[in-house]
């Protein structure tokens, strides 16, 4: 006659300890595209997080923001005993955390393109980085486009016009803002602080990312900065 094997007794569930508060490193908010398209990923996916901010004066957020750091290490998110940088890769860890946010679109083919984009934009556009520095504070209209730099902004409306048509807008891939909006917004205040000619639906998209409410408030936040780094303010 076969023993019976008493059942283990089940282990008491253990109680997950409280976790520390999310922080996101951000350098400049006049200056630091990376750290907008940092926050507004953050923001977009709903994470509750604190600001821990890199003063300019920083040698190395300095670097990053003349573009000559060889990596991008601002802005940086501490959240639940993982620290990730690198825009892309901070957009993937959010999407992974928090599904239901949306910040990459449901359909697998629109997914795809929407990684795609996004990650266009976080590796390549040098030419229009160096030639278009982002400064909220300063306009320049009737500004002379460095031809070095034309093939990157005619490739950005090339992505936005297709995105758009394709999707149906107002953001680039339809009604919901994703990753590919916080990878380009960045973008959009370039194009109005250095008064670039834009198609009829890249404009509507540059006003829609400026209506944000997330944007408004970086906006204001920026105006505020007091900092100011001369290479970036210079007169054109």
């Amino acid at each position: 006659m076969p023993v019976a094997i008493p059942a283990r007794p089940k282990a008491a569930p253990r109680k997950r300890a409280a976790s520390a508060r999310a922080t996101l490193t951000l350098s400049s908010k006049n200056y630091s595209s990376w750290s907008l398209r940092g926050w507004l990923l953050a923001r977009f996916a709903g994470l509750d997080f604190d600001e821990v901010m890199v003063s300019p004066d920083d040698a190395d957020a300095r670097k990053e923001l003349l573009l000559l750091a060889p990596s991008i290490r601002v802005p940086c998110l501490t959240h639940e005993g993982a620290k990730v940088w690198n825009t892309l890769a901070i957009a993937h860890y959010l999407d992974e955390i928090f599904p239901a946010a949306g910040l990459m679109p449901a359909d697998r083919i629109a997914r795809a393109h929407c990684r795609s984009v996004s990650g266009e934009m976080n590796s390549g556009f040098a030419n229009l980085r160096s030639a278009l520095p982002m400064n909220l504070k300063a306009r320049h209209p009737g500004f002379k486009i460095w031809a070095g730099a034309q093939p990157d902004i005619d490739r950005v409306v090339e992505i936005w016009t297709e995105c758009l048509a394709t999707y149906g807008g107002p953001f680039l891939f339809g009604k919901k803002h994703t990753m590919a909006d916080a990878m380009y917004a960045p973008v959009v205040t370039r194009f109005l602080t250095y008064d670039v000619k834009l198609n009829k639906p890249c404009l509507a998209y540059c006003q829609t990312i400026m209506a944000m409410p997330e944007m408004k408030e970086w906006l204001a936040a920026a105006k505020r900065e007091p900092e100011e780094i001369e290479e970036l303010d210079m007169e054109f």
